[in-house]
């Protein structure tokens, strides 16, 4: 094939190779925001000039043949530098701009960041944001992603972090219930109320505590419980707590506007609920050489307006 014929199957290089990260023509027409068709029919284009088969396809999704995964292997690395050097030179605008992909759990993002981005988006014009609001852990660089907003415990070693705040678990109630049921006085009184618990992979729920009150040793302790509604998601069992259903075990950013507005009260407030969320917030990214101007301002407001953390 001449050198002008090869020139010409740059675009459809690098379409392969987003199908290869996305995993199915659906999701790579809707990453580069062409239709489902076009995708289609640029990888057919390629596979007929390479005269041999790239992409396997199932009712499902597709996979890549072995001349297929050779292709994406060797042109991986370029395509990325291309983009890290096209992201660095548009950056010597000094304007962020572009879109800007970000992950961040449900409850957070409801509650803390979507009534304030209105601020960021027209602080920063030339700036598009795609907020995926999910508790679900991404794969960042498969999935496409820009930046994810996670409460975590650490960091992998091939990421970039930047520590937001602080964030703690609390126990709430509402008035209504705790009327029906008075208030336990200890972490132990717990197993005789209704406890809304987020699942986890033991069978039995338990809640971890540890005393905070002032007393001279830190006390823990590991109570079982059982109530009637349990969900995987804080801002489902903080409207469960609201609805009276009993006591639940939620992150702080989850309960704040309950709490500061009196329908939700903090049960147990001198022992602190160990081991259910990690207790800092981080912004994280996989490593590169280049991070996004639209990054760096996105991160530097999001550490701006949580500093002061979420308590109530």
């Amino acid at each position: 094939m001449e050198t002008k014929n090869i020139e010409s199957l740059w675009t459809h290089l690098h379409w392969l190779n987003v199908l290869a990260q996305q995993g199915s023509y659906t999701a790579a027409a809707a990453r580069l925001g062409v239709s489902k068709a076009a995708m289609s029919q640029r990888i057919a284009e390629l596979e007929r000039a390479a005269g041999v088969p790239l992409v396997r396809r199932t009712t499902r999704s597709v996979r890549l043949t072995e001349a297929g995964g050779r292709l994406v292997d060797d042109t991986r690395a370029p395509f990325e530098q291309i983009a890290h050097s096209f992201a660095g030179v548009r950056d010597l605008a000094g304007v962020p701009r572009g879109l800007l992909r970000v992950t961040a759990p449900v409850a957070l993002a409801r509650q803390q960041i979507v009534p304030r981005v209105a601020d960021f988006l027209r602080a920063n014009p030339q700036v598009r944001l795609a907020l995926d609001l999910s508790d679900r852990l991404s794969a960042l660089a498969v999935e496409g992603f820009d930046l994810a907003i996670r409460h975590a415990a650490s960091v992998p070693d091939t990421h970039v972090a930047w520590r937001l705040c602080d964030t703690h678990s609390l126990l709430v109630a509402s008035r209504s219930y705790l009327r029906r049921r008075p208030a336990p006085q200890s972490p132990q009184e717990l197993s005789a109320h209704d406890c809304l618990h987020y699942p986890r992979a033991q069978e039995q729920p338990a809640w971890t505590l540890e005393s905070t009150g002032g007393r001279r040793a830190v006390e823990r302790v590991t109570v079982p419980v059982a109530g009637p509604f349990a969900a995987n998601n804080s801002e489902a069992l903080r409207d469960a707590a609201l609805a009276g259903l009993g006591i639940a075990l939620v992150p702080d950013f989850s309960a704040q506007a309950a709490l500061q507005s009196g329908k939700l009260v903090h049960v147990l407030p001198d022992w602190r609920p160990v081991g259910a969320f990690a207790e800092q917030l981080y912004a994280i990214r996989p490593y590169a050489t280049h991070v996004p101007r639209a990054v760096t301002v996105f991160v530097a407001w999001l550490r701006e307006v949580l500093k002061d953390g979420f308590g109530a």
